[in-house]
């Protein structure tokens, strides 16, 4: 009977006992519980998970997409967009510049010419303002050569020039003005009809410049005729010789012919 009995152990026994299965046990390393991770939005994207260093200070342990929100937020660049029209959309709103096109260089070009033509004629027309009104007339008096170039008869190569016609008879030389005496036209030298003839209102003259037939009333002027020291014939316009009816005739007088 006493064999079929079991010793009862003491307490100490039973300490030892209970601390021997743990000191047995091997050592479980302490897991770390990884960072919750978020749900995402209804019908978006699952945000990335970043894993932060553990030697991050706290201070530093932020989320980049939570960087970038609390940065300043950078303009949106609009292409072809007017200035006014995105200014008034987002104020904040940089509109890229583009290069010109070659038909708006070609505006600015001809507003330019065009300004600067305008600023050139005002300055020219401004100088022409204070330059003298002066008509540039030839000389009223001038020299027609020497008395043996001249033939006898009604010598024209000086009408043009200085409208006036050289007459050289079989005693005289003379100087007739070419201006018809009714109002002032200059007539043609008819040679096939030996006359002057006014086309203006059919005045006749003859070869020595007398009034015979139209309107005219009286024979045309005499310039003054005299000789320099070369010999050559000098004529002065501003000096006539008339003819007028009831009155004597100057064409005698001295200056209004040279002798042959």
């Amino acid at each position: 009977m006493e064999s079929d009995k079991k010793p009862t152990p003491s307490a100490d026994d039973q300490v030892a006992g209970d601390r021997a299965p743990a000191e047995s046990a091997p050592a479980v390393p302490a897991v770390e519980s990884a960072p919750a991770r978020p749900t995402p939005a209804p019908g978006g994207t699952p945000p990335v998970k970043t894993e932060i260093p553990s030697g991050t200070p706290p201070a530093a342990r932020v989320a980049p997409g939570a960087a970038k929100a609390a940065a300043t937020p950078t303009a949106a660049i609009a292409k072809g967009i007017p200035k006014a029209v995105a200014a008034r959309q987002n104020p904040t709103t940089v509109v890229e510049a583009t290069t010109d096109a070659p038909v708006n260089k070609m505006r600015r070009r001809i507003v330019w010419a065009s300004m600067a033509g305008f600023f050139a004629a005002i300055g020219l027309a401004t100088m022409r303002f204070f330059l003298p009104r002066a008509i540039m007339e030839p000389s009223s008096v001038f020299r027609i050569g020497f008395p043996g170039d001249y033939s006898l008869g009604v010598d024209t190569k000086w009408q043009q020039q200085f409208r006036i016609w050289v007459v050289k008879n079989s005693d005289r030389i003379f100087v007739i003005t070419a201006i018809c005496t009714h109002l002032g036209c200059t007539p043609d030298w008819k040679s096939s009809e030996n006359k002057f003839k006014c086309p203006c209102h059919g005045s006749g003259y003859d070869s020595e410049g007398v009034n015979f037939e139209g309107p005219a009333p009286r024979p045309m002027d005499r310039a003054n005729v005299s000789l320099d020291a070369e010999c050559q014939i000098v004529v002065n316009k501003d000096r006539v010789f008339k003819s007028e009816k009831g009155k004597e005739s100057q064409f005698d007088d001295e200056g209004a012919y040279l002798p042959a």
